[in-house]
């Protein structure tokens, strides 16, 4: 639906976007494409994602940044702007388009708008609600500031940035010498990001969700999350040349840098993989180490599994928080891991940061945080060390009469 107003009288609330741009997977260079309407590639985009695929950027960052331009591409077409005419207005409208809109839910999503916004009682976790969240849309503006740089450096697109910059202050006022110069100002239209304190799953909660598996694949899973902090991607990743059964070490590959790591893993993780690998049957080396316990029917081959994907395993998570009435993640068992090495007391924080794969310790000083349901418990405990403690009865100094005292500070309790 094209708006009859353009530029500062545009009313954003009036927009609809026709999900007829669609992302989808690509045999190419790039793993994702954009289509429009009529199923043709977008070029400016599949371009840019060419580019994007030779810089080294992974394949879950080329599906991310294909979202982001597709509904920017949706945007465009709904308010009548080509994507080499579009302006800072035109991106501020988005912006305001995303602050009130709700996100486009899939099939089945009663429940979750039913409990939109509100906080689990078990967990004590806020529910998504169906609004984009502030960090979705900094990385929105993000995306499409890398977007229009490209087209700008070969000499395209609009003279300026859509995307801009604020120029407040002084730009490397404070520059260290030794390090790059860094961009002048903040994206203009780039929301404040509340800050979120980490949150540890109690001991009792762990054992309730591990208790709800049904099988030695999830359990197995979630415990090497649970004692290696590792992402769920990177666990995903993993194949079985991955595992080292002597040392009981596990190689992920890190996410944004993409480098080989080595992490200790529990007893018990082991314990439960090697039950999975029992079931799933010999695998090469080179092989996946995750799989479908299901087989489904694969064309020239049969039935057979294929490969655990990221929705397969959130799909594992939403069945036990059904069964538990709760909302946990699998970025709650990073968390957890996390924060129970920082309160050991045996390992360092340098320690924990190089486990987590933190660039810089300021982020691994994240998890330095007070949890807050132990705070609650102890300030519980001494409200009812108060109630129950005895009431003291002054005692008057030497050459001093209770009576007086009476009189004169109208009673003595």
């Amino acid at each position: 639906m094209v708006l009859p107003f353009p530029g500062d009288e545009r009313d954003v609330s009036l927009l609809v976007l026709s999900r007829s741009v669609r992302v989808v997977q690509a045999t190419g260079v790039s793993p994702w494409v954009v289509v429009d309407a009529d199923g043709l590639v977008v070029d400016p985009i599949e371009r840019f994602l060419r580019d994007f695929v030779a810089r080294g950027n992974r394949v879950g960052s080329v599906r991310s940044y294909a979202f982001v331009l597709q509904r920017w591409w949706r945007f465009l077409a709904a308010v009548g702007v080509q994507w080499d005419k579009a302006t800072a207005s035109d991106v501020r409208d988005l912006v305001l388009w995303m602050l009130q809109a709700d996100k486009p839910a899939p099939g089945g999503s009663g429940e979750r708008l039913a409990r939109s916004g509100g906080v689990n009682q078990i967990t004590g976790k806020a529910y998504l609600d169906e609004r984009y969240k502030p960090r979705t849309i900094r990385h929105n503006n993000a995306v499409l500031r890398s977007f229009y740089e490209y087209w700008m450096d070969r000499g395209e697109g609009p003279l300026l940035n859509p995307v801009p910059r604020d120029g407040r202050g002084r730009p490397n006022a404070h520059h260290n010498p030794l390090l790059p110069f860094a961009p002048a100002g903040r994206l203009r239209y780039n929301p404040k990001v509340p800050k979120r304190a980490p949150r540890a799953m109690p001991d009792e909660r762990w054992d309730d969700l591990f208790g709800s598996l049904t099988c030695d694949r999830d359990r197995a899973i979630l415990a090497l999350a649970v004692s290696t902090a590792a992402r769920a991607g990177e666990l995903l990743g993993l194949r079985i040349c991955d595992v080292d059964w002597g040392e009981q070490l596990i190689r992920v590959r890190r996410k944004g840098s993409g480098a080989e790591q080595w992490l200790p893993a529990s007893v018990e993780a082991f314990v439960w993989l090697r039950l999975y690998l029992d079931q799933v049957g010999p695998l090469t080396p080179e092989e996946a180490l995750w799989w479908t316990m299901r087989r489904r029917s694969v064309e020239r081959e049969g039935l057979a599994r294929r490969p655990l994907t990221y929705d397969a395993l959130r799909a594992v998570l939403r069945r036990a928080n059904a069964s538990l009435g709760t909302n946990w993640s699998m970025h709650d068992l990073r968390h957890t891991c996390a924060l129970r090495m920082v309160r050991s007391g045996g390992l360092s924080l340098r320690d924990v940061q190089v486990i987590l794969g933190h660039a810089h310790l300021t982020t691994t000083q994240l998890y330095l945080v007070e949890d807050d349901s132990a705070v609650i418990r102890r300030v519980h405990e001494y409200l009812q060390e108060a109630r129950q403690r005895p009431a003291q009865v002054p005692v008057a100094a030497d050459g001093y009469e209770l009576a007086d005292l009476s009189v004169l500070f109208g009673g003595v309790r």
